[in-house]
């Protein structure tokens, strides 16, 4: 099988269906998701999360923020166990879902641990990473306000963030607070998204 045309092994296709048959029975009982995202569960979630993985297929520790119905930090966390190394921490306040979120750990195997805490509060729990993502979470000001603890404590940080039509005056508004380095990565699965890839994060005085 392919994701956005990269070859995915057959082991992990079983735990993505796994994760796709658990997803679907929790998301009865509680709000994973927008329910007209739901039909096109594959191309709109499992390969959108995707993107965010195969643009650095590394052994890595991420910090996914705000993981929400777990994208893009299940996928990754599946992903890395096929690697069998690197890891990823789930931040999530909400405690129904950091519920799923461990469950769905739990079933799939995934490379992750589940944070029910706010974002303010999670550099402390996690003192390092090396790359961050985040999907339908927040503006960019504010995501580099999230970001910035750890981009800070390690200069090499990268973040990579799920943006849409509107990504360019997102931009614009952060460049006012911080300076940063940008690259600009075109979705493979929605036209009018990007994936911005974000390094060198400073605070402009």
């Amino acid at each position: 099988m392919q994701l956005n045309g990269i070859s995915v092994s057959r082991e992990t296709v079983q735990r993505l269906e796994r994760f796709e048959t658990l997803f679907q029975r929790w998301t009865k009982a509680i709000n994973l998701v927008a329910p007209s995202t739901k039909a096109d569960f594959w191309q709109r979630h499992i390969a959108d999360s995707a993107q965010i993985f195969q643009l650095s297929p590394h052994p890595h520790t991420w910090v996914d923020l705000g993981s929400g119905g777990g994208f893009p930090g299940i996928i990754t966390a599946i992903f890395l166990a096929e690697l069998g190394n690197g890891w990823v921490h789930l931040v999530e306040s909400n405690q129904k879902k950091a519920s799923f979120l461990r469950t769905a750990l739990t079933e799939t195997g995934g490379r992750g641990s589940v944070h029910p805490v706010r974002i303010e509060q999670a550099p402390s729990l996690i003192p390092t990473c090396d790359l961050i993502s985040a999907r339908a979470l927040a503006e960019l000001p504010l995501l580099l306000d999230y970001c910035s603890p750890w981009m800070a404590a390690k200069p090499d940080v990268k973040a990579f963030l799920h943006k849409g039509r509107d990504y360019a005056s997102e931009v614009n508004k952060a460049n006012g607070r911080w300076s940063f380095d940008l690259i600009q990565h075109a979705s493979a699965v929605e036209d009018d998204s990007v994936i911005l890839e974000i390094s060198n994060l400073q605070h402009q005085v």
